[in-house]
């Protein structure tokens, strides 16, 4: 499905209904807005894992302007693939379906989309969840995260993917460092069919690229909760003393910061029971 927000063209999917059927009438769920990783990749990696929740929310997916199917109107514009744009987009989105207080989480990137959204709209969620993510990123620092983690050997992989970025240095990445990220195989229902748009990873991520130049830590402090921050234990892009800097940054009691033992990017890939079970704790807490 489309919509129009803020001039482009924007995909969207849905898991459940709004409304569920008790004993005592209808009762309606709270929506869980859930935001994709990449830059450059759609939602479809998520929808194995998240929904789940459909029994207690009602899940809801998006494709940010430029990323995945989300090419139309100004969608395609590449001076409108910016993180106060895309923060906007996820409130105006919000309003025009009618999905009142969503309970937001961002992963990887979208956790970048979600805290400019908690920044520039304070309030407009019930409560937001910051998964694998951070607020600031140093372009040595994530090559040496990959490095810690694959030797040397996978050095020069991550770097020419992360400065440069063409078709032979993604085909070596995606081979030799995607298997880093999680300390469990990828579900292969996850892969399988994501949608990739290299030429948004390169506006956003290489040298120059605003994911080097964003620093969010003091607009957090503005946020108010509840607030789930998740880090993996042993995520090479988005390391825990990174997902740390988000909780710090927070008002005292506006959220919690929890480190998941054995697990890499997206702990839910390496925990899918443990982190559930997180997920619904938050998520009724919140409804």
């Amino acid at each position: 499905m489309y919509i129009s927000v803020n001039g482009a063209r924007i995909f969207f999917d849905v898991a459940g209904s709004t409304l569920a059927a008790t004993p005592e009438g209808p009762r309606a769920r709270p929506p869980l807005l859930v935001l994709h990783g990449g830059p450059g990749f759609d939602h479809w990696g998520l929808r194995s894992y998240f929904d789940r929740f459909a029994d207690i929310a009602q899940v809801v997916y998006l494709d940010h302007r430029g990323n995945g199917r989300s090419r139309g109107g100004n969608g395609a514009d590449p001076t409108h693939w910016r993180l106060d744009q895309w923060g906007d987009d996820i409130a105006a989105f919000c309003d025009a379906l009618g999905l009142e207080r969503p309970i937001v989480v961002g992963q990887s990137f979208g956790g970048f989309v979600a805290q400019a959204y908690a920044i520039r709209h304070p309030g407009h969620a019930r409560g937001l969840v910051f998964s694998s993510t951070a607020a600031r990123l140093d372009l040595g620092q994530v090559i040496d995260g990959f490095v810690a983690i694959g030797g040397e050997g996978v050095r020069a992989a991550a770097t020419a993917f992360w400065t440069r970025a063409d078709a032979d240095d993604i085909t070596t990445f995606l081979r030799d460092c995607t298997p880093l990220y999680n300390t469990t195989p990828r579900d292969p229902l996850s892969a399988a069919g994501t949608l990739y748009q290299w030429d948004m990873f390169r506006h956003f991520s290489l040298p120059g690229g605003e994911i080097w130049r964003m620093d969010m830590r003091a607009g957090l402090a503005g946020v108010p909760g509840p607030i789930l921050v998740l880090s993996g234990e042993r995520d090479p892009v988005t390391p825990p003393a990174r997902s740390r800097e988000i909780f710090d940054s927070l008002k005292p009691d506006a959220g919690v910061y929890l480190q998941i033992a054995g697990t890499g990017h997206g702990a839910f890939r390496d925990k899918p029971g443990e982190v559930e079970t997180i997920l619904r704790d938050f998520i009724r807490d919140c409804g």
